[in-house]
Protein backbone atom coordinates (compact mmCIF):
# COMPACT_ATOMS: atom_id res chain seq x y z
CA UNK A 1 0.00 0.00 0.00
CA UNK A 2 2.79 2.44 0.88
CA UNK A 3 4.50 1.66 -2.42
CA UNK A 4 1.31 2.43 -4.35
CA UNK A 5 0.87 5.69 -2.45
CA UNK A 6 4.49 6.66 -3.15
CA UNK A 7 4.07 5.93 -6.87
CA UNK A 8 0.85 7.94 -6.94
CA UNK A 9 2.55 10.93 -5.31
CA UNK A 10 5.42 10.69 -7.76
CA UNK A 11 2.98 10.61 -10.68
CA UNK A 12 1.09 13.62 -9.38
CA UNK A 13 4.32 15.60 -8.94
CA UNK A 14 5.52 14.64 -12.43
CA UNK A 15 2.30 16.01 -13.92
CA UNK A 16 2.61 19.35 -12.18
CA UNK A 17 -0.25 18.73 -9.74
CA UNK A 18 1.73 19.35 -6.55
CA UNK A 19 0.31 22.25 -4.61
CA UNK A 20 3.79 23.41 -3.62
CA UNK A 21 6.57 23.95 -6.13
CA UNK A 22 10.06 25.38 -5.84
CA UNK A 23 11.92 26.86 -8.81
CA UNK A 24 15.53 26.61 -7.74
CA UNK A 25 18.83 28.01 -8.97
CA UNK A 26 18.12 30.39 -11.83
CA UNK A 27 18.73 34.12 -12.29
CA UNK A 28 15.47 35.90 -11.56
CA UNK A 29 14.46 38.94 -13.61
CA UNK A 30 11.38 39.91 -11.65
CA UNK A 31 9.87 42.51 -14.02
CA UNK A 32 10.48 45.59 -11.88
CA UNK A 33 13.68 46.47 -13.73
CA UNK A 34 16.16 46.09 -10.88
CA UNK A 35 19.26 43.94 -10.62
CA UNK A 36 18.51 40.26 -11.33
CA UNK A 37 18.60 37.88 -8.38
CA UNK A 38 21.09 35.08 -8.85
CA UNK A 39 20.68 31.58 -7.38
CA UNK A 40 17.03 32.35 -6.84
CA UNK A 41 14.37 30.26 -5.17
CA UNK A 42 10.70 30.85 -5.89
CA UNK A 43 8.19 29.01 -3.71
CA UNK A 44 4.74 28.52 -5.24
CA UNK A 45 1.74 27.39 -3.24
CA UNK A 46 -1.30 26.62 -5.32
CA UNK A 47 -1.77 29.36 -7.89
CA UNK A 48 0.33 32.04 -6.21
CA UNK A 49 3.90 32.88 -5.27
CA UNK A 50 4.47 32.41 -1.56
CA UNK A 51 8.09 33.52 -1.14
CA UNK A 52 11.22 34.49 -3.04
CA UNK A 53 14.81 34.20 -1.88
CA UNK A 54 18.17 32.63 -2.64
CA UNK A 55 19.78 29.25 -2.32
CA UNK A 56 21.21 28.97 1.19
CA UNK A 57 18.88 31.54 2.74
CA UNK A 58 15.36 30.40 1.83
CA UNK A 59 14.22 26.95 2.83
CA UNK A 60 12.26 24.68 0.53
CA UNK A 61 9.09 23.22 2.07
CA UNK A 62 9.10 19.50 2.66
CA UNK A 63 7.34 17.62 -0.11
CA UNK A 64 7.57 20.48 -2.61
CA UNK A 65 8.07 19.62 -6.26
CA UNK A 66 11.53 20.95 -7.08
CA UNK A 67 12.02 22.39 -10.57
CA UNK A 68 15.65 23.14 -11.36
CA UNK A 69 16.30 26.43 -13.13
CA UNK A 70 20.09 26.20 -12.88
CA UNK A 71 21.74 28.03 -15.78
CA UNK A 72 18.46 29.69 -16.71
CA UNK A 73 16.94 33.13 -16.82
CA UNK A 74 13.68 33.11 -14.88
CA UNK A 75 11.15 35.84 -15.56
CA UNK A 76 7.46 36.67 -15.51
CA UNK A 77 5.32 35.02 -18.13
CA UNK A 78 5.24 37.20 -21.23
CA UNK A 79 2.31 39.27 -22.42
CA UNK A 80 1.39 39.85 -26.03
CA UNK A 81 -0.84 42.89 -26.19
CA UNK A 82 -2.06 42.49 -29.76
CA UNK A 83 -3.04 39.05 -30.97
CA UNK A 84 -5.79 37.69 -33.19
CA UNK A 85 -6.73 34.20 -32.04
CA UNK A 86 -9.23 33.96 -34.87
CA UNK A 87 -6.61 34.04 -37.63
CA UNK A 88 -3.55 31.82 -38.02
CA UNK A 89 -1.23 33.20 -40.67
CA UNK A 90 -3.44 32.61 -43.72
CA UNK A 91 -2.94 35.20 -46.46
CA UNK A 92 -6.53 35.43 -47.76
CA UNK A 93 -8.82 36.92 -45.13
CA UNK A 94 -11.92 36.76 -47.33
CA UNK A 95 -11.44 33.03 -47.91
CA UNK A 96 -10.67 32.48 -44.21
CA UNK A 97 -13.83 34.21 -43.02
CA UNK A 98 -16.07 32.34 -45.47
CA UNK A 99 -14.49 28.98 -44.69
CA UNK A 100 -13.61 28.94 -40.98
CA UNK A 101 -15.80 31.35 -39.05
CA UNK A 102 -17.88 28.48 -37.64
CA UNK A 103 -14.68 26.74 -36.48
CA UNK A 104 -13.48 29.77 -34.51
CA UNK A 105 -14.82 28.80 -31.08
CA UNK A 106 -13.93 25.12 -30.92
CA UNK A 107 -10.92 24.73 -33.22
CA UNK A 108 -9.08 27.82 -34.36
CA UNK A 109 -9.08 30.09 -31.32
CA UNK A 110 -8.26 27.28 -28.84
CA UNK A 111 -5.36 26.21 -31.07
CA UNK A 112 -4.00 29.76 -31.19
CA UNK A 113 -4.27 30.10 -27.42
CA UNK A 114 -2.43 26.83 -26.79
CA UNK A 115 0.36 27.85 -29.16
CA UNK A 116 0.77 31.18 -27.35
CA UNK A 117 1.00 29.52 -23.96
CA UNK A 118 3.69 27.05 -25.01
CA UNK A 119 5.68 29.98 -26.44
CA UNK A 120 5.78 31.52 -22.94
CA UNK A 121 2.90 33.96 -23.31
CA UNK A 122 0.83 33.59 -20.15
CA UNK A 123 -1.35 36.68 -20.75
CA UNK A 124 -2.57 38.18 -24.01
CA UNK A 125 -4.95 40.80 -25.36
CA UNK A 126 -7.10 39.73 -28.30
CA UNK A 127 -8.21 42.67 -30.41
CA UNK A 128 -11.00 41.93 -32.84
CA UNK A 129 -12.86 38.65 -33.04
CA UNK A 130 -16.30 37.01 -33.00
CA UNK A 131 -17.96 37.98 -29.74
CA UNK A 132 -19.44 34.70 -28.53
CA UNK A 133 -16.36 32.70 -29.52
CA UNK A 134 -14.04 35.20 -27.85
CA UNK A 135 -15.87 35.12 -24.54
CA UNK A 136 -16.25 31.34 -24.65
CA UNK A 137 -12.56 30.68 -25.26
CA UNK A 138 -11.50 33.14 -22.55
CA UNK A 139 -13.87 31.64 -20.01
CA UNK A 140 -12.94 28.03 -20.81
CA UNK A 141 -9.28 28.92 -20.36
CA UNK A 142 -10.06 30.54 -17.02
CA UNK A 143 -11.96 27.43 -15.91
CA UNK A 144 -9.03 25.20 -16.85
CA UNK A 145 -10.91 23.52 -19.69
CA UNK A 146 -8.49 24.80 -22.35
CA UNK A 147 -4.74 25.49 -22.18
CA UNK A 148 -3.95 29.10 -22.99
CA UNK A 149 -2.91 32.48 -21.64
CA UNK A 150 -5.13 34.56 -19.43
CA UNK A 151 -7.00 36.32 -22.22
CA UNK A 152 -8.32 39.88 -22.35
CA UNK A 153 -10.91 40.05 -25.12
CA UNK A 154 -12.27 43.02 -27.03
CA UNK A 155 -14.75 41.04 -29.06
CA UNK A 156 -15.68 42.75 -32.36
CA UNK A 157 -13.89 45.74 -33.83
CA UNK A 158 -15.98 48.89 -33.42
CA UNK A 159 -15.87 51.08 -36.54
CA UNK A 160 -17.95 53.31 -38.79
CA UNK A 161 -19.05 50.44 -41.04
CA UNK A 162 -17.94 46.80 -41.27
CA UNK A 163 -16.17 45.64 -44.38
CA UNK A 164 -18.35 43.37 -46.56
CA UNK A 165 -18.54 39.87 -45.13
CA UNK A 166 -17.06 40.75 -41.74
CA UNK A 167 -20.19 41.66 -39.82
CA UNK A 168 -19.68 38.77 -37.39
CA UNK A 169 -16.63 40.43 -35.86
CA UNK A 170 -16.85 44.07 -36.97
CA UNK A 171 -19.63 46.24 -35.62
CA UNK A 172 -20.58 49.48 -37.32
CA UNK A 173 -21.94 52.52 -35.53
CA UNK A 174 -24.50 54.97 -36.90
CA UNK A 175 -24.90 57.96 -34.66
CA UNK A 176 -24.13 58.74 -31.05
CA UNK A 177 -26.91 56.66 -29.51
CA UNK A 178 -26.03 53.66 -31.62
CA UNK A 179 -22.40 54.04 -30.61
CA UNK A 180 -23.32 54.02 -26.93
CA UNK A 181 -25.71 51.11 -27.45
CA UNK A 182 -23.02 49.00 -29.13
CA UNK A 183 -20.63 49.61 -26.25
CA UNK A 184 -23.30 48.69 -23.72
CA UNK A 185 -23.90 45.43 -25.60
CA UNK A 186 -20.20 44.62 -25.39
CA UNK A 187 -20.11 45.51 -21.70
CA UNK A 188 -23.07 43.22 -21.03
CA UNK A 189 -21.36 40.41 -22.95
CA UNK A 190 -18.34 40.74 -20.65
CA UNK A 191 -15.54 42.03 -22.87
CA UNK A 192 -12.32 43.26 -21.23
CA UNK A 193 -11.66 46.26 -23.48
CA UNK A 194 -12.94 48.04 -26.58
CA UNK A 195 -11.17 47.91 -29.95
CA UNK A 196 -11.79 51.08 -31.97
CA UNK A 197 -10.67 51.42 -35.60
CA UNK A 198 -11.27 53.80 -38.50
CA UNK A 199 -12.33 56.45 -36.01
CA UNK A 200 -11.43 59.09 -38.57
CA UNK A 201 -14.41 57.88 -40.61
CA UNK A 202 -16.77 58.42 -37.68
CA UNK A 203 -18.15 61.72 -36.56
CA UNK A 204 -16.25 63.26 -33.71
CA UNK A 205 -19.33 62.85 -31.52
CA UNK A 206 -19.54 59.11 -32.26
CA UNK A 207 -15.89 58.64 -31.35
CA UNK A 208 -16.29 60.61 -28.14
CA UNK A 209 -19.41 58.63 -27.22
CA UNK A 210 -17.62 55.30 -27.63
CA UNK A 211 -14.76 56.30 -25.34
CA UNK A 212 -17.05 57.95 -22.79
CA UNK A 213 -19.36 54.93 -22.60
CA UNK A 214 -16.43 52.53 -22.29
CA UNK A 215 -14.78 54.56 -19.53
CA UNK A 216 -18.12 54.90 -17.75
CA UNK A 217 -18.14 51.11 -17.59
CA UNK A 218 -14.47 50.93 -16.54
CA UNK A 219 -13.21 49.54 -19.85
CA UNK A 220 -10.04 50.72 -21.59
CA UNK A 221 -10.23 51.75 -25.25
CA UNK A 222 -7.61 50.56 -27.70
CA UNK A 223 -7.50 52.36 -31.06
CA UNK A 224 -5.79 52.08 -34.41
CA UNK A 225 -3.21 54.68 -35.39
CA UNK A 226 -2.77 53.96 -39.08
CA UNK A 227 -3.73 57.47 -40.24
CA UNK A 228 -2.98 60.88 -38.72
CA UNK A 229 -6.63 61.73 -38.14
CA UNK A 230 -7.17 58.43 -36.32
CA UNK A 231 -4.54 59.55 -33.81
CA UNK A 232 -5.92 63.08 -33.53
CA UNK A 233 -9.47 61.84 -32.95
CA UNK A 234 -8.29 59.20 -30.50
CA UNK A 235 -6.20 61.66 -28.52
CA UNK A 236 -9.08 64.12 -28.27
CA UNK A 237 -11.49 61.41 -27.15
CA UNK A 238 -9.10 60.07 -24.50
CA UNK A 239 -8.15 56.69 -25.96
CA UNK A 240 -6.01 54.66 -23.54
CA UNK A 241 -3.74 52.79 -25.95
CA UNK A 242 -2.88 53.09 -29.64
CA UNK A 243 -1.93 50.22 -31.93
CA UNK A 244 0.63 50.01 -34.77
CA UNK A 245 3.08 52.61 -36.03
CA UNK A 246 0.92 53.67 -38.96
CA UNK A 247 1.20 56.61 -41.33
CA UNK A 248 2.39 54.27 -44.12
CA UNK A 249 5.37 55.84 -45.92
CA UNK A 250 5.58 58.97 -43.76
CA UNK A 251 9.13 59.05 -42.36
CA UNK A 252 7.97 60.19 -38.93
CA UNK A 253 5.00 61.44 -36.97
CA UNK A 254 4.13 65.06 -37.85
CA UNK A 255 4.78 67.88 -35.40
CA UNK A 256 1.15 68.46 -34.43
CA UNK A 257 0.67 64.82 -33.49
CA UNK A 258 3.87 64.75 -31.49
CA UNK A 259 2.70 67.89 -29.70
CA UNK A 260 -0.57 66.16 -28.78
CA UNK A 261 1.30 63.10 -27.55
CA UNK A 262 3.71 65.14 -25.42
CA UNK A 263 0.86 67.17 -23.98
CA UNK A 264 -0.91 63.95 -23.01
CA UNK A 265 2.14 62.22 -21.50
CA UNK A 266 2.81 65.31 -19.41
CA UNK A 267 -0.55 64.87 -17.66
CA UNK A 268 0.71 62.48 -15.00
CA UNK A 269 -2.65 62.44 -13.23
CA UNK A 270 -4.12 60.57 -16.22
CA UNK A 271 -1.55 57.79 -15.99
CA UNK A 272 0.63 56.59 -18.86
CA UNK A 273 -0.29 56.81 -22.52
CA UNK A 274 0.27 53.32 -23.90
CA UNK A 275 1.20 52.36 -27.44
CA UNK A 276 1.68 48.93 -29.06
CA UNK A 277 3.81 49.45 -32.19
CA UNK A 278 3.53 45.87 -33.63
CA UNK A 279 6.62 46.22 -35.84
CA UNK A 280 7.97 42.71 -36.35
CA UNK A 281 5.50 41.59 -39.01
CA UNK A 282 6.59 44.42 -41.29
CA UNK A 283 10.23 44.52 -40.25
CA UNK A 284 10.86 40.80 -40.76
CA UNK A 285 8.82 40.31 -43.93
CA UNK A 286 11.70 40.44 -46.40
CA UNK A 287 13.77 38.09 -44.24
CA UNK A 288 10.96 35.54 -44.04
CA UNK A 289 10.27 35.92 -47.75
CA UNK A 290 13.89 35.15 -48.60
CA UNK A 291 14.42 32.61 -45.81
CA UNK A 292 11.11 30.76 -45.57
CA UNK A 293 12.37 27.87 -43.46
CA UNK A 294 10.66 29.37 -40.41
CA UNK A 295 7.33 28.79 -42.14
CA UNK A 296 7.93 25.05 -41.80
CA UNK A 297 8.25 25.23 -38.02
CA UNK A 298 5.93 22.57 -36.63
CA UNK A 299 4.91 24.70 -33.64
CA UNK A 300 2.24 26.68 -35.50
CA UNK A 301 0.44 23.52 -36.56
CA UNK A 302 -0.38 22.47 -32.98
CA UNK A 303 -4.05 21.48 -32.55
CA UNK A 304 -4.99 22.50 -36.10
CA UNK A 305 -6.56 19.88 -38.41
CA UNK A 306 -4.42 18.79 -41.34
CA UNK A 307 -6.88 20.37 -43.77
CA UNK A 308 -6.46 23.82 -42.21
CA UNK A 309 -2.68 23.43 -42.04
CA UNK A 310 -2.62 22.55 -45.74
CA UNK A 311 -4.83 25.53 -46.56
CA UNK A 312 -2.57 27.94 -44.66
CA UNK A 313 0.58 26.50 -46.27
CA UNK A 314 -0.93 26.83 -49.75
CA UNK A 315 -1.93 30.45 -49.11
CA UNK A 316 1.65 31.44 -48.19
CA UNK A 317 3.49 29.22 -50.66
CA UNK A 318 4.61 32.29 -52.64
CA UNK A 319 5.52 34.74 -49.86
CA UNK A 320 6.98 37.30 -52.25
CA UNK A 321 3.62 37.74 -53.95
CA UNK A 322 1.42 38.43 -50.92
CA UNK A 323 -0.55 41.64 -51.45
CA UNK A 324 -0.55 42.30 -47.70
CA UNK A 325 3.16 43.21 -47.78
CA UNK A 326 3.59 45.00 -51.11
CA UNK A 327 3.88 48.41 -49.45
CA UNK A 328 6.55 47.05 -47.13
CA UNK A 329 9.58 48.57 -48.94
CA UNK A 330 8.33 52.08 -48.14
CA UNK A 331 6.96 51.30 -44.68
CA UNK A 332 9.82 49.33 -43.14
CA UNK A 333 12.40 52.19 -43.17
CA UNK A 334 10.05 54.35 -41.07
CA UNK A 335 9.45 51.92 -38.20
CA UNK A 336 12.50 52.54 -36.01
CA UNK A 337 12.18 56.32 -36.22
CA UNK A 338 8.51 56.29 -35.20
CA UNK A 339 9.08 53.91 -32.30
CA UNK A 340 11.86 56.12 -30.94
CA UNK A 341 9.75 59.26 -31.39
CA UNK A 342 7.06 57.69 -29.21
CA UNK A 343 9.53 56.49 -26.61
CA UNK A 344 11.28 59.86 -26.40
CA UNK A 345 7.91 61.60 -25.99
CA UNK A 346 7.20 59.62 -22.83
CA UNK A 347 4.82 57.05 -24.27
CA UNK A 348 4.91 53.65 -22.55
CA UNK A 349 5.52 51.11 -25.29
CA UNK A 350 4.01 47.62 -25.07
CA UNK A 351 4.97 44.39 -26.77
CA UNK A 352 2.32 43.25 -29.20
CA UNK A 353 2.61 41.53 -32.54
CA UNK A 354 -0.58 41.47 -34.62
CA UNK A 355 -0.03 37.73 -34.41
CA UNK A 356 -2.20 35.82 -36.86
CA UNK A 357 -1.64 38.10 -39.86
CA UNK A 358 -0.16 36.44 -42.98
CA UNK A 359 2.89 34.27 -42.15
CA UNK A 360 2.88 35.42 -38.51
CA UNK A 361 2.15 32.56 -36.17
CA UNK A 362 1.18 32.64 -32.50
CA UNK A 363 4.01 30.28 -31.61
CA UNK A 364 6.73 32.58 -32.97
CA UNK A 365 5.62 36.21 -33.24
CA UNK A 366 6.21 37.45 -29.69
CA UNK A 367 9.91 36.57 -29.37
CA UNK A 368 10.47 38.03 -32.82
CA UNK A 369 8.99 41.35 -31.67
CA UNK A 370 11.36 41.49 -28.70
CA UNK A 371 14.27 40.55 -30.97
CA UNK A 372 13.55 43.46 -33.34
CA UNK A 373 13.30 45.94 -30.48
CA UNK A 374 16.63 44.88 -28.98
CA UNK A 375 18.78 43.69 -31.87
CA UNK A 376 17.53 45.98 -34.64
CA UNK A 377 16.29 49.11 -32.87
CA UNK A 378 18.86 49.00 -30.05
CA UNK A 379 16.37 49.26 -27.20
CA UNK A 380 17.57 48.12 -23.78
CA UNK A 381 16.73 44.45 -23.09
CA UNK A 382 15.38 45.18 -19.61
CA UNK A 383 13.18 47.98 -20.99
CA UNK A 384 11.93 45.58 -23.64
CA UNK A 385 11.17 42.78 -21.19
CA UNK A 386 9.23 45.18 -18.97
CA UNK A 387 7.20 46.12 -22.06
CA UNK A 388 6.22 42.45 -22.22
CA UNK A 389 5.62 41.87 -18.50
CA UNK A 390 5.16 44.70 -16.02
CA UNK A 391 3.70 47.44 -18.20
CA UNK A 392 1.01 45.33 -19.90
CA UNK A 393 -0.34 44.35 -16.49
CA UNK A 394 -0.51 48.04 -15.58
CA UNK A 395 -2.20 48.89 -18.87
CA UNK A 396 -4.90 46.29 -18.19
CA UNK A 397 -5.26 47.30 -14.54
CA UNK A 398 -4.25 43.90 -13.15
CA UNK A 399 -0.77 44.63 -11.82
CA UNK A 400 -1.79 43.60 -8.31
CA UNK A 401 -1.96 40.01 -9.54
CA UNK A 402 0.18 39.81 -12.69
CA UNK A 403 3.19 41.23 -14.49
CA UNK A 404 6.03 40.55 -12.04
CA UNK A 405 7.43 37.65 -10.06
CA UNK A 406 6.35 38.90 -6.66
CA UNK A 407 5.10 37.39 -3.43
CA UNK A 408 1.33 37.08 -3.45
CA UNK A 409 0.91 37.37 -7.22
CA UNK A 410 -0.19 34.60 -9.53
CA UNK A 411 2.68 32.27 -10.38
CA UNK A 412 3.01 33.08 -14.08
CA UNK A 413 6.67 32.28 -14.66
CA UNK A 414 8.84 31.17 -17.59
CA UNK A 415 12.49 30.17 -17.90
CA UNK A 416 15.01 29.90 -20.74
CA UNK A 417 18.51 28.48 -20.79
CA UNK A 418 21.16 31.19 -20.72
CA UNK A 419 21.23 34.95 -20.17
CA UNK A 420 18.17 36.48 -21.79
CA UNK A 421 19.41 40.02 -21.07
CA UNK A 422 22.39 39.35 -23.32
CA UNK A 423 20.64 37.13 -25.88
CA UNK A 424 16.99 38.16 -26.12
CA UNK A 425 16.32 35.64 -28.87
CA UNK A 426 16.69 32.82 -26.35
CA UNK A 427 12.98 33.43 -25.89
CA UNK A 428 12.33 31.52 -29.10
CA UNK A 429 12.87 28.35 -27.06
CA UNK A 430 11.15 28.70 -23.69
CA UNK A 431 11.98 25.66 -21.57
CA UNK A 432 9.63 26.12 -18.60
CA UNK A 433 6.12 27.59 -18.59
CA UNK A 434 4.19 27.89 -15.34
CA UNK A 435 0.82 29.61 -15.34
CA UNK A 436 -1.08 30.13 -12.10
CA UNK A 437 1.10 27.54 -10.45
CA UNK A 438 0.51 24.80 -13.03
CA UNK A 439 3.41 23.68 -15.17
CA UNK A 440 2.56 23.42 -18.86
CA UNK A 441 6.08 22.95 -20.21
Amino acid sequence: MKKILFLLMAFVASKGFSQTKALVGGTLIDGFGGKPLQNSIIIIEGERIKSIGQVGTLGIPKGAEIISTEGMSVLPGLWDMHVHLYINGHSDYTHWDKTYLKAAKDVIMPASAHQLLLAGITSARDLGGPLEASISVRDRINKGELPGPTMYMSGPFVQHAPYPGTEAFRWGVNGVEDARSKIRQLVKAGVNCIKLIDQDEMTESECMAIVEEAHKNKLKVVAHSHRPEEIRRGMKAGVDCFEHTGLAAAPEYPEDIMALIKERTAKMNLGPLFWTPTVEGLFNYEYVRDNPEALDNESWKLDLPDSIVADIKKSISKPGQLSYFQLNPIRKPTLERKVKQLKDAGVVLLIGTDSGIPMKFHSQSTWNELDVWVNKFGLDPMYTLRAATYWPSVAMGVDKDYGTVSEGKFADIIAVKGDVLRHIDLLQDVKIVVKKGKRYK
